[in-house]
């Protein structure tokens, strides 16, 4: 059994697709398609069902999978170790971005981090299901790392390095009934039409907890992935929304007001598998993350 097997079964395994693995680990699809024929072969059993539109593990393949994976993070820590005494860290860094991560300066941290380790390749990628998506990329061992936004306790398998918060303010048009108080309770927000990012995004976790809390009905008609776009819908009349208040300097033609009686904090963490021990190049992310996170110029 070779490390170059196990590498491409893992892959066909989380991509659940032969041509996807392939692009994955830039390689072509026969090379795939071989050496994990070779692996069934000398283990003597069918890991992967090819009958189905998608390919599917067999009960021998969802057995090899977390063993397979234990094996590869072995190798890669092996690798580290040497490159560390040899040459510097080295290798590549998976990280999970939000699409919106204005409460730290992450180029600022993300060039400091490749000054420090310029062997280290550093790959970002969001999630179009946000914070879910990320969290769901670091469990299948997609993604090292990740900045997410998760309110209440972590998920299993995930450990959480908190980072910063921010509040939610209620953006309303400038001609609402409620833009003439000062803050507005959460139980007068019943049935308003909300404009909010879809679900697994952070902020609409934070809203959905909040009027869950509080036994407030509330109605989601307009959802955005960008959401520094929903002052500019508010004002448009299209609805109202609750948005991170660091958006929310210098807004024009909309009253933002505070919430209250709701817990309408929105979290920033830093997401690490809590199943297996970070790589190298994932460890120097956490440290320089634990020194001080960059905050917004």
């Amino acid at each position: 059994m070779e490390l170059r097997q196990l590498e491409y079964f893992v892959a066909v395994a989380e991509e659940r697709h032969f041509s996807r693995a392939a692009t994955r680990l830039h390689v072509v699809q026969s090379a795939v398609s071989a050496a994990i024929k070779t692996l069934e072969r000398e283990l003597g059993a069918q890991l992967l069902d090819r009958n189905a539109k998608r390919v599917r593990l067999t009960d021998a393949g969802a057995a090899l999978l977390p063993r397979a994976r234990v094996a590869l993070d072995a190798a890669r820590d092996a690798r580290d170790a040497v490159d560390e005494v040899r040459s510097g860290l080295r290798g590549t860094l998976r990280l999970g971005v939000l699409t919106s991560i204005r409460l730290l300066d992450l180029p600022a941290l993300l060039g400091e981090y490749h000054r420090r380790h310029p062997g280290v390749l550093l790959q970002t990628s969001a999630a179009p299901s946000g914070s879910a998506g990320l969290v769901a990329r670091l469990t299948e061992h997609r993604l090292d790392l990740a900045f997410v936004s998760l309110p209440g306790p972590p998920p299993p398998g995930i450990r959480l390095i908190d980072l910063a918060h921010a509040p939610l303010d209620l953006v309303l048009p400038a001609d609402h009934p409620l833009a003439g108080r000062p803050t507005v309770p959460i139980t007068d927000l019943t049935d308003l039409d909300f404009i909010d990012s879809p679900p697994g995004y952070g902020n609409r976790a934070v809203a959905d907890r909040a009027f869950a809390a509080a036994g407030v009905r509330r109605r989601v008609t307009i959802e955005i992935s960008d959401i520094g776009t929903g002052a500019d819908f508010v004002r448009h009349g299209l609805g109202v929304a609750l948005l991170p208040r660091f958006l929310l300097t210098g807004v024009t033609g909309v009253a933002v007001r505070e919430v209250t009686g709701a817990d309408l904090r929105w979290p920033l963490s830093l997401a690490v598998p809590a199943d297996r021990a970070p790589g190298a190049a994932a460890r120097a992310l956490i440290a320089l993350v634990r020194t001080g996170v960059p905050e917004p110029r």
